[in-house]
């Protein structure tokens, strides 16, 4: 103690003195949850894209003709498919153990792993509790053969689908986006990233798809054509509001573990890949103003075919 002391000559003194102090990083001046919890939901609600989007509000209408119709399910699966990209490296990327094997869990069920539950049928190939620990592979449960089942009646073949090269500049720009935010090597980026994704599905998006297509399908069901089968977007609302049930407590415990390192570029975090999402259905939007006038073929140009759906 004395030896403390006598090191605090009136020289060391002043030089203390003149020394400011270091304020905080940004954005760490409160550990305050609640406080960060309502910054971030702020920032997450008042995105336009969570807001609602016009594509997907005029899509519910089911006016859409059949080379819009074409257009989405074209960038849907090109999302879908470099998705599978991001999420790989995702896993890759995993801060610990836990976390890769959750995402493996996405990974595994997008491929074609059945959840296993104990609800879990034999035969099925949609379910959207339970686990892949112990699941089963199947080709048919693939969510992109799904999507080859939307698409066949549009007219859209296996090379039409999920290629990067069928992919707009905006639905490519939001899956290289993922990938370097959502995907990020960086944890508050990743957290930040999948916060906003999990939100941002689960802000009723697929609801909008899914009364545009039943529209659809009635007006097909007039004209004697096939309907578009409809699980690829039932089963992503059913999973999606599952997942938005736990996204405001997963994100808490990463709060409480101290992995927000600053909270200010957490949001703007936010803020970016919302954006990207946003680009993505602005991209869609313009396309589908330019295929307006589009005008689908009549009933005696087309074969009649039995509807099937899983």
């Amino acid at each position: 103690m004395h030896a403390v002391l006598l090191l605090l000559t009136p020289a060391v003194v002043a030089a203390m003195v003149a020394t400011p102090i270091r304020p905080l990083k940004a954005g760490t001046e409160s550990r305050s949850w609640p406080a960060f919890c309502d910054k971030a939901m702020a920032a997450v609600r008042a995105h336009p894209v969570v807001v609602g989007t016009k594509y997907c509000a005029w899509w519910s209408t089911g006016a859409a003709n059949e080379k819009q119709q074409q257009d989405l399910v074209q960038q849907f699966s090109v999302f879908s498919q470099l998705f599978l990209v991001a999420q790989l490296q995702k896993i890759i990327n995993a801060p610990t153990l836990e976390e890769m094997r959750d995402g493996k869990e996405i990974l595994a069920n997008e491929i074609g792993v059945v959840f296993r539950g104990k609800d879990t049928r034999a035969d099925s190939v949609a379910a959207t509790t339970g686990t892949v620990d112990g699941g089963v592979y199947k080709h048919r449960a693939a969510h992109f053969e799904w999507l080859l089942d939307v698409a066949e009646p549009l007219g859209l073949e296996f090379g039409d689908l999920g290629k990067r090269r069928v992919g707009s500049a905006d639905t490519v720009h939001f899956c290289d986006e993922l990938a370097r935010l959502y995907a990020n090597e960086d944890d508050t980026t990743s957290i930040a990233a999948s916060f906003a994704i999990e939100n941002w599905a689960a802000a009723g998006f697929w609801d909008e798809l899914i009364a545009g297509f039943k529209v659809i399908n009635e007006d097909r069901a007039a004209r004697g054509l096939r309907k578009i089968p409809s699980s690829f977007w039932t089963f992503h609302s059913a999973l999606e509001q599952q997942h938005a049930d736990h996204t405001i407590d997963e994100l808490k415990e990463c709060y409480d573990a101290g992995r927000v390192a600053d909270e200010d570029a957490f949001c703007d975090t936010m803020v970016e890949m919302l954006d990207a999402v946003q680009v993505f259905w602005d991209g869609l939007e313009a396309s589908r103003r330019k295929l307006e006038h589009d005008r689908p073929p009549a009933p005696e140009q087309l074969l009649h075919q039995g509807a099937t759906d899983f």
